[in-house]
């Protein structure tokens, strides 16, 4: 509770915007591309358009009305900051799903041959939004919840309590509806989980740089000076040799490689330079692309 009481009015608005923008743009690909395809999607939405597709109910008020008894669950036994921003996720989700409701049945019917691009469309957009949601502590409700409790009951870690939970819907799919209905469900889990992975941990590619040269001033000064790129340098140790050494310690964005190897290669031939993919850095000079 303490941690919700620090948040400043301008974060919760910035988070409330981002969680509300994320629903959105979700319901957009489960309408624009899921539901035309008779498809589903992971977690509560999934079980929810089983019940929009057999019984005829908007997932939109299937979502809320499911999430009610869940909601009141998760304040008593996990924490109010998180039920608050799951509680806006999941309105947020059912309001956009039942106000852009009408544009599943703009491109309905699909053909056979179309189905895999409404596949990763639709999974594109919902992991897009789900990645603004997740990315600002919000979440839509349902399977979160459910796998949170289950967490703090059972010790299981939350991806094998998700994967047992879209594993079932699947198979669920699988059985009232088709096998390939299922097969295609999997790959709009897939390239949901693709797009949301790489919205939470950022698109910018950022690479670290490890250098070991003997020429430490000037290769520091060359690349402060021409990337504006800070160095720290850290002291090792040959562990055949036993000598001491200086290795030196950098992060650059991907278009700023090619230029630093060629500026530490003309300063030192001889330059060990090793490259590891970073795929988030926080921090002066990095930005969050949201």
């Amino acid at each position: 509770m303490s941690n919700f009481m620090e948040m400043t009015k301008s974060e919760f608005i910035k988070k409330t915007i981002m969680i509300v923008l994320g629903s959105f743009i979700c319901a957009l690909g489960i309408n624009l591309f899921i539901i035309p395809s008779h498809l589903l999607s992971g977690g509560l939405s999934g079980i929810a358009l089983i019940f929009q597709y057999i019984l005829k109910i908007p997932a939109g008020y299937t979502i809320l009305a499911l999430n009610v008894p869940l909601f009141i669950i998760s304040f008593i036994k996990i924490n109010k900051k998180f039920t608050l921003f799951t509680g806006i996720g999941t309105i947020a989700l059912s309001v956009s799903l039942i106000i852009t409701d009408p544009l599943s049945k703009t491109l309905s019917p699909v053909p056979n041959s179309n189905m895999l691009l409404y596949c990763i469309y639709g999974g594109v957009l919902s992991g897009l939004g789900l990645g603004l949601v997740f990315t600002n502590q919000g979440s839509t409700g349902g399977m979160d919840i459910v796998s949170m409790l289950a967490k703090q009951k059972y010790d299981m870690e939350l991806g094998t309590i998700t994967f047992i939970i879209n594993f079932i819907i699947v198979s669920i799919g699988s059985l009232l509806f088709n096998f390939e209905i299922g097969l295609y469900t999997l790959i709009v889990m897939y390239s949901t989980s693709l797009v949301m992975d790489k919205v939470i941990k950022g698109f910018s590619k950022q690479k670290m740089l490890l250098i070991i040269t003997n020429k430490q001033d000037e290769v520091s000064n060359a690349v402060m000076n021409n990337l504006r790129r800070g160095m720290t340098v850290l002291y090792g140790e040959g562990a055949y040799t036993r000598d001491r050494k200086n290795v030196m310690y950098c992060v650059v964005s991907l278009r700023q490689l090619p230029k630093v190897k060629q500026l530490i290669k003309k300063i030192d031939e001889d330059a060990f330079i090793s490259i590891i993919d970073t795929s988030e850095v926080q921090g002066k000079g990095f930005t969050s692309p949201f």
